[in-house]
């Protein structure tokens, strides 16, 4: 049976729920009166923002959902880490635009999230109105057509499916009449952190600008419930790929068996595995920064243990701008005269030909 507050959930608008988000500590009843205090504190700096669908996943404090909606005191009293750690601001040639990669940019449409990530790389700006205005959509615009070179354009913000149907329509069409840009983008946590905002007239709106993709952001396999996995079904029947870009995080899935059920989840409700992201080193989340063998040695659990289709790229976001690198386990040991030595998922040694090139 379903809860009855589930069922009220079900029956609202989205932009009804999204309207008694909780926004201060004073909403949260398993907060002490020194915990309330603390986060004050940190929200007076870093918005706080948890919608009603959120907060119902969350089952006691400092569970893996907790930490990721929950303002922690060490937001504002860690001093490592940088404040734009990706250094998207040194490579925006416009408000709202970031130029890293040759053939494709960063295109910042949305300031605001139905869950404030307590993780986030742009918690710097994200939740401040001056963050996306439509005079920086336009100039964002105005960029793309005017750079023949771009033909992928990745719709972000915070969230670009909290813009209403009409305004993310506008945009999507104002892309697609651009002759150069040939794919488009959208990441989005709606699918995981709001799935009511996935309804049946987006995605009719949607289904008119192939190709599209989106990548979502499952962390935990908690946040896999029916309704996410339904938002996700009607947007795969819609023909729009799904793709998942996790980030590990301590205290959060920095276990092997909780990534590995995070994945095979994943796959169950038509999720490919994309990324598996070393936390940013975000000024303000470094309670949340995982050591990188860490990772190394979850995507060296998941190898063969689960299918290939599983098992996401482990990759760091270089600080200063340096784009995406992927980082894997050590499976070459040497090169010996024409053999190549290895070592599989099962620790066997093997060798292996190197076939020389004849031409």
């Amino acid at each position: 049976m379903i809860p009855a507050h589930k069922i009220r959930q079900q029956m609202k608008s989205w932009e009804k729920l999204l309207s008694e988000s909780i926004t201060t500590p004073d909403e949260l009843s398993l907060l002490t009166e020194t915990e309330k205090a603390d986060i004050h504190k940190v929200i007076s700096e870093y918005p706080m923002l948890i919608n009603p669908y959120f907060l119902g996943l969350i089952k006691e404090k400092g569970d893996a959902i907790y930490r990721q909606a929950v303002p922690d005191i060490r937001e504002i009293t860690g001093s490592e880490g940088l404040l734009d750690p990706l250094n998207e601001e040194g490579l925006s040639p416009v408000p709202g635009i970031t130029h890293k990669y040759p053939d494709r940019v960063l295109f910042l449409i949305s300031g605001h999230c139905a869950m404030y990530c307590r993780f986030c790389n742009r918690k710097r700006k994200v939740g401040r109105t001056s963050m996306v205005t439509k005079e920086t959509i336009l100039e964002g615009l105005s960029y793309i057509k005017a750079t023949k070179e771009i033909r992928d354009v990745l719709l972000s913000g915070g969230d670009p499916l909290l813009l209403s149907d009409n305004e993310l329509f506008k945009i999507l069409s104002e892309l697609r009449s651009i002759s150069h840009v040939e794919i488009i983008r959208i990441g989005t946590r709606i699918p995981c952190s709001f799935p009511q905002r996935v309804t049946k007239q987006l995605i009719e709106m949607l289904k008119g600008f192939h190709p599209l993709y989106i990548n979502t952001h499952f962390n935990h396999p908690l946040e896999i419930t029916p309704q996410a996995a339904f938002a996700c079904s009607m947007l795969v029947d819609a023909g729009i790929p799904l793709g998942c870009q996790t980030v590990l995080l301590k205290g959060v899935n920095d276990d092997e068996m909780v990534i590995k059920e995070l994945m095979l989840k994943l796959l169950g409700i038509r999720v490919r595995p994309y990324y598996l992201f070393q936390a940013d080193l975000v000024k303000g989340t470094s309670h949340f920064w995982t050591n990188l063998q860490k990772g190394l040695k979850i995507i060296s659990e998941l190898q063969g243990n689960i299918s290939g289709l599983g098992i996401p790229r482990f990759v760091i976001d270089l600080p200063g701008g340096g784009g995406k690198i992927p980082i894997t386990p050590e499976y070459i040991l040497d090169i010996k005269g024409n053999e190549l030595m290895v070592r599989n998922y099962l620790g066997h040694e093997y060798r292996y030909p190197i076939i020389e090139d004849g031409s």
